[in-house]
């Protein structure tokens, strides 16, 4: 005779079989079932064929995307951070996108924040179970002491990650704006989100592989988030990364090369005005462009929170 646990585990089981039935990306489609009998490129020509589908979808998401943006914004202007938290594919997209802004944009390691269910380890190593601790984000939210001017943005190909879903719970609770990237529609992980940004891919090339199209679409999600908010904040002056960590020797070429490029000068007057501007790409080129000394610069800089445009303007 069966004993409660083993019922409520048929129970579960049952109910979770029924949830992912109905879901977009855990479809097969019979017109794949002959990929192992094709030629190589007409492999990649159905694959790529599938990927391409992608962007189309996230298209019809403009509208969520921009006021995912403008809330981030409003929110880092507070002093707030934007923090993701997701399981597996999902919450390493969140962590990629997170450690590639200090880099790019000069930012506080503190700002952009990834948090992946089942920790670090979970980063490289498949960590069991973890995206099914609806309270593991909670604790990880309290410990960095979330709060009302902080973002949290809950990531999933379901939808339903109860790792997600019980921390974007918390997260509203707080008052933090809560954002929801999924790629079915009607999610669990959107109805419990301010802002549900669900990006449809429908069946994937390989049935239920969701690091394929809906991590695609989720890495272009975020992209949009983080690089927008950033030019709203001024991170970037016509087009260019004016706030860049020059922390290795391609990325120190790339600012002398930004440098020449918005101020007009030759390379040694830009690596002469970095130096004298202690590597700073947006104090360099505020100082050429209007021949302020860098304290001048500096102070105007400062003045208009950091928007080069407006210091130039103000200088000259």
């Amino acid at each position: 005779m069966l004993n409660s646990d083993a019922l409520n585990d048929d129970s579960r089981l049952t109910a979770l079989l029924s949830v992912l039935e109905g879901l977009g990306t855990e479809a097969s489609t019979t017109e794949r079932g002959d990929l192992d009998l094709l030629e190589t490129v007409e492999l990649v020509r159905r694959m790529n064929a599938e990927d391409a589908r992608v962007p189309v979808a996230v298209a019809e998401c403009v509208a969520e995307i921009a006021a995912a943006v403008d809330g981030i914004t409003e929110r880092f202007r507070r002093g707030g951070r934007l923090i993701y938290i997701g399981a597996g594919t999902a919450g390493r997209v969140g962590v990629l996108d997170a450690s590639e802004c200090p880099p790019t944009f000069g930012t506080d390691p503190s700002m952009v924040i990834g948090l992946i269910a089942g920790g670090e380890t979970a980063i490289r190593s498949a960590v069991e179970n973890a995206e099914d601790d609806g309270e593991a984000a909670e604790a990880s939210l309290r410990d960095l002491e979330l709060s009302e001017n902080d973002t949290v943005v809950g990531i999933s190909a379901s939808g339903r990650t109860p790792y997600v879903v019980g921390g974007l719970d918390y997260a509203r609770g707080i008052g933090a704006l809560t954002v929801a990237i999924a790629s079915n529609a009607d999610s669990a992980i959107g109805a419990a989100a301010e802002i549900a940004i669900e990006v449809v891919t429908g069946a994937e090339f390989i049935s239920g592989s969701t690091r394929l199209k809906s991590g695609t679409a989720q890495k272009l999600v975020v992209n949009m988030l983080t690089t927008l908010s950033m030019i709203k904040l001024g991170k970037t002056y016509r087009g260019v990364m004016v706030d860049l960590q020059a922390t290795n020797e391609k990325l120190h070429a790339r600012s002398i090369r930004t440098v020449t490029q918005l101020a007009g000068v030759g390379v040694e007057d830009a690596s002469a005005a970095l130096a004298s501007a202690q590597g700073s790409v947006k104090l360099a080129v505020l100082m050429l462009v209007t021949g302020a000394s860098a304290g001048a610069s500096a102070s105007a800089l400062a003045a208009v929170d950091g928007i080069l445009r407006d210091a130039i303007s103000a200088l000259s």
